[in-house]
């Protein structure tokens, strides 16, 4: 049971909502990277409502099962783009920071290889929103399963 309703304190979490807006109004990254982002990020925090949320909204923008059913394991399969594995690695370091030094100088340069500053720059922040939406669900212990897509965008 939920412990508290999200949608009676949304205006409070305007600033999230907003934030996301921005890095997709942006363009600076795509939106089939967003939402293997939003997935994989999820996914680590095991945050159900998210999940079911972000894999009918991906699956509504044309995302295949295929490639959501293996994005647990990403770094076996051939279905991801250098960027989108690059993408997904950057969410995995930054979601579990485990140290100090988590996200690697040597993940940095790939990353500036494949995305300018500006966009790694969206890149962290779509990370850190995720992350935050993640903790705001798994505290009210939001319930999964009736989100429609396009529900909350």
């Amino acid at each position: 049971m939920s412990r508290f309703a999200i949608q009676r304190h949304y205006k409070s979490m305007m600033p999230l909502v907003q934030l996301g807006k921005q890095i997709h109004d942006a363009g600076r990254l795509e939106p089939r990277l967003i939402d293997l982002v939003l997935m994989r990020v999820s996914q680590i925090n095991g945050c159900a409502y998210c999940l079911d949320m972000h894999s009918k909204d991906a699956r509504a923008a044309g995302e295949t099962e295929q490639r959501l059913y293996v994005l647990p394991a990403w770094r076996e399969t051939t279905l991801f783009s250098e960027r989108e594995r690059i993408a997904l690695a950057w969410a995995e370091e930054l979601t579990e920071l485990a140290s100090h030094d988590a996200v690697s100088d040597a993940l940095y340069e790939q990353a500036r290889q494949l995305f300018d500053e500006d966009a790694l720059v969206d890149l962290t922040l779509l990370v850190v929103t995720i992350n935050s939406w993640n903790r705001i669900n798994i505290a009210a212990r939001t319930i999964g399963g009736s989100y429609k897509p396009g529900q909350h965008g």
